[in-house]
């Protein structure tokens, strides 16, 4: 199981929060998200199945966007 946390600058309130959960929760090899919308961050726990691409891939899907330089693998 591997750990990621994305910044994501423009998170800002609980539909942000739900909008990200909602996009990558469903992604296979996902096991749980937390998005702290005070830290504006996004941590993910998933299996190696699911690429860091494919997660920001889905969040800004959702109009968030994600400093890829930010993307740290845990």
């Amino acid at each position: 199981m591997s750990s990621t946390t994305l910044s994501v600058p423009e998170i800002h309130c609980g539909h942000c929060k739900q909008a990200i959960e909602g996009a990558v929760g469903p992604l296979e090899g996902v096991q749980a998200v937390e998005v702290d919308v005070d830290a504006r961050s996004v941590r993910v726990e998933h299996d190696d199945v699911v690429t860091v691409r494919a997660l920001v891939d889905a969040i800004e899907d959702q109009g968030y966007d994600v400093p890829e330089q930010d993307a740290l693998r845990n």
